[in-house]
């Protein structure tokens, strides 16, 4: 027979308010036993129901009183060499109604006859009850020797408590046990996480699965006990650094509420069930006045992405605490790589700088963020509750390097996800988005939705991460597909409603007025161009002409929609987004297209007199100086026109720690007049005398530009974080920036017939802009003009160019030699196992 079932739960209580001993029973009467449970689930007091945690006290106590009694009666007393332990449920003190007992008759090397004879008269009763039964007979050391060898049996174990008998003997047992689960937690670490994502693969993610299994999925019961073991063996707290006031109330509180949910699936079913069926749903919900089936499964998913959360972090912490051996023992502490301004990584995790001051950083919470997703590295649980406890709010509007940081954020693609869920589950991305509260976890009501509407916006932003080189405004395509559906669960039409929302969103994170009337319009429009395609006939030109009008005639609305269109529907489940659907929104929008005019091309703008009395003036200079953020810089360099200029001027920027957030590109009088906008990675910027002694240096051939920026990216080459199961924290490189959308180049007609216009849409690279010049002017290709914008994680530049000979080969070894410079997209993901996941998580 199996030794044990269960697994390690939260630390015992003792129990309080479980109502009067059952003094009716009779020590040998197990059948008695069996009708006062019975009673106990029919039991009302003045017509009221017992809660479900009074339930469970009321339970164990039921069970400690009969084992204790039974136990007097045949013997098993202090100093008897015999007690019983009790494992499971009924260890924890959290027995459900219909969980089997757990239990082990401890012996201390007794005659086997006495043994069997002392077993029988425990374990008979409970039988002819037909009251489910795990059990077991040791002794101290055979019960360690099992342990040694099954985990089940070890987790189990961690949980004993002693019921009867012989204490000194159950202490025995259960201090043996812990202190050998902390001896060898360094080899056993590596099977209890395979055992979890064993159980996680078969079950499923509480949180978006249709039926959810609430003790073995992942975020669910188990995974607390599996917490609970690692915290016995010293490696964690088992609680996440998660604050009462976090979302979820932190890992006990969510504990708790699965709990309950299963002590009334159990009390409503009859029947020992971890699975929650629909059919089952409201009226459990009734029973914890919760509400509803589609308020349960928010109470469930909340719960559920608590602890999955809490999970990870534990996970990692208990890797990064495993007792080292040998020569590992003497290695130093790893090296802390500086990642932004106050961020480094540590451990395989992004930390806080020592000199980092939250308290007088707002814009630091999104620095961290960002730094997480793009380098694909955990935000450490104790960098998120320092910021939760002194980081103070963003004022309105936000500055741009904050908003910079959150376009880099949702710009990487599914590496936001994890960032985003764990500032979520720790309170802060609320502090960002105050709206986000009331679709947190929010069970939509069309079955064909496989996310709650929070994670379907996080998912939906993540696909629109590939699709941003597709449109001229990628910054306003993730964060319109973010916004999309906040009005729902509002009670009125979310697109409506959102599209209100997203102004308050707009203006809060800094955007200009014309760019919060398009994210607003996105909102308000997302789901025009499915509906007419899907709907209404497209050849009718009147439908045609209603979606331009409708639209404004604004071909970077249209052109958004159409991508946000597909991010969408991609999020939203299997089947939504295909050829069928793609062929029509397709149609719409190029019949659209024909009726707009051809839009605006790129414009740097005339030159100031005062740059152009220093263009005309010659000579070299540079020229550094603030504007209204604080931690935005404006860099204007002059100098003579020659081959390579541009390159040059902006790899010297590069080098020096400068992040190029926008460039204009122009000349006048033989000199190049250059300006950028910047803003330094770390500290402050380099003088202006500075720069112009290593742009001269650049410009006579002393530096080259090109290699050093390539050295100065290896370096900066992270190592990928150590795995849960303790693998060498020194493994391969990972990107510094994840690009998401494949890079294009697009083509225009320029001004005039000797000039045309090359349009570079990818994502960022450090020195993107030194590197793609450098190419241009390898293809002795003359810049007129550039006009250059970094959006987060994606550039958008515009160059101006005559070609040394028009034709479609010189363009195409151009097109080819730029996109060899440029980030290649990242691999897409991996289709999902089929979990079962739903729309609505229960129903």
């Amino acid at each position: 027979m199996p030794f044990v079932r269960g697994g390690r739960g939260p630390a015992s209580e003792e129990p309080s308010g479980a109502g009067p001993q059952p003094s009716h029973l009779t020590p040998a009467a197990a059948t008695d036993l069996v009708t006062a449970r019975k009673q106990l689930l029919r039991r009302t007091d003045g017509n009221k129901r017992v809660d479900a945690p009074a339930l469970r006290r009321v339970l164990v106590d039921l069970h400690d009183f009969w084992l204790t009694t039974k136990a007097a009666e045949i013997g098993i007393k202090p100093g008897s060499g015999f007690a019983i332990v009790a494992v499971g449920g009924l260890g924890r003190q959290e027995l459900l109604p219909h969980s089997d007992l757990d239990l082990i008759l401890l012996h201390d090397e007794m005659d086997p006859a006495v043994v069997a004879e002392i077993a029988d008269q425990i374990w008979y009763p409970l039988w002819d009850a037909h009251i489910k039964l795990d059990h077991s007979v040791r002794t101290v050391s055979q019960a360690l020797q099992v342990a040694a060898t099954d985990m089940t049996a070890a987790l189990g174990l961690l949980e004993a408590r002693h019921i009867a008998g012989d204490e000194d003997l159950s202490k025995l047992l259960i201090g043996g046990i812990r202190q050998q689960w902390r001896t060898d937690i360094r080899s056993r670490f590596g099977g209890l996480v395979d055992q979890a994502r064993d159980r996680w693969r078969r079950s499923g993610d509480i949180a978006h699965r249709a039926e959810p299994d609430l003790k073995y999925g992942r975020g669910g019961l188990r995974d607390v006990h599996m917490l609970d073991a690692l915290a016995v063996a010293q490696l964690t707290d088992g609680m996440a650094a998660l604050r009462p006031d976090s979302p979820g109330g932190g890992l006990r509180q969510a504990y708790t509420r699965l709990l309950d949910v299963r002590t009334e699936l159990h009390r409503i079913t009859g029947r020992p069930r971890e699975q929650l069926r629909a059919q089952d749903a409201d009226e459990i919900g009734a029973a914890l006045r919760i509400g509803d089936r589609f308020d349960l499964a928010r109470t469930i998913s909340d719960s559920a992405r608590t602890i999955s959360y809490a999970v990870d972090v534990g996970l990692r912490t208990s890797s990064n605490s495993l007792p080292r051996k040998g020569l590992s023992k003497l290695r130093r502490s790893p090296i802390r790589r500086p990642l932004d301004e106050g961020v480094v990584e540590h451990f395989g995790e992004v930390v806080l700088a020592r000199n980092a001051l939250p308290s007088k950083d707002p814009g630091l919470i999104l620095r961290v963020a960002a730094a997480s997703a793009r380098t694909g590295l955990p935000m450490a649980a104790s960098t998120l509750a320092r910021l939760a406890d002194y980081a103070p709010e963003l004022r309105e509007p936000w500055p741009i390097d904050a908003l910079s940081d959150l376009l880099v954020l949702l710009g990487t693609g599914e590496h936001m996800i994890a960032p985003i869920e764990a500032l979520d589950r720790t309170g802060l991305w609320g502090r960002l988005i105050p709206e986000w509260g009331a679709i947190r976890d929010l069970p939509p009501r069309d079955p064909i939705h496989t996310w709650t509407v929070d994670r379907h916006l996080v998912e939906t932003a993540a696909n629109a991460g590939s699709m941003t080189t597709r449109v001229s405004r990628p910054d306003l395509l993730v964060l319109g597909a973010l916004v999309h559906d906040l009005g729902k669960g509002r009670g009125a039409d979310h697109s409506v409603v959102g599209a209100e929302l997203a102004n308050q969103v707009g203006n809060r994170i800094g955007l200009w007025p014309e760019d919060v009337q398009i994210l607003s319009k996105m909102v308000r429009y997302h789901l025009l161009l499915p509906d007419v395609a899907t709907r209404r006939d497209l050849d009718d030109p009147a439908t045609v002409q209603g979606v331009v009008d409708t639209l404004g005639g604004s071909r970077v609305l249209l052109e958004l929609l159409a991508a946000l269109a597909e991010a969408d529907s991609k999020a939203t489940g299997p089947g939504v987004w295909g050829d069928w659907k793609s062929s029509l929104i397709g149609e719409l929008v190029r019949r659209c297209l024909r009726l707009m005019d051809g839009g605006e091309l790129a414009d740097p703008g005339p030159l100031t007199p005062e740059l152009t009395a220093l263009a005309e003036a010659g000579g070299v200079s540079v020229d550094l100086v603030t504007t209204d953020n604080p931690h935005t810089f404006a860099v204007t360099m002059i100098a003579p026109e020659q081959p390579g200029l541009l390159s040059q001027m902006a790899g010297v920027l590069s080098l020096r720690g400068l992040r190029l957030l926008s460039a204009s590109v122009q000349s006048h009088a033989g000199s190049a007049v250059n300006t950028f906008l910047v803003s330094p990675l770390f500290g402050e910027p380099s003088e202006s005398g500075l720069l112009r002694q290593q742009l001269i240096q650049a410009l006579e051939g002393n530096i080259d530009v090109i290699a050093r920026l390539d050295a100065r990216e290896r370096e900066s080459q992270l190592p990928v974080a150590p795995g849960p199961g303790g693998e060498n924290s020194h493994g391969p490189a990972v990107p510094a920036l994840f690009a998401q959308a494949p890079p294009r180049v697009l083509w225009f007609d320029g001004y005039d017939d000797n000039s045309v216009i090359l349009e570079l849409r990818a994502g960022d690279r450090v020195g993107l802009l030194a590197r793609v010049s450098a190419v241009l002017e390898q293809h002795r290709v003359f810049i007129t003009w550039a006009k250059v914008s970094t959006l987060g994680g994606s550039v958008v530049d515009s160059f101006c160019i005559r070609l040394p000979g028009d034709g479609p080969q010189t363009r195409d070894q151009l097109e080819e030699a730029i996109l060899a410079v440029v980030p290649p997209p990242a691999p897409p993901r991996e289709p999902e196992e089929d979990t079962g996941k739903s729309g609505v998580p229960i129903g």
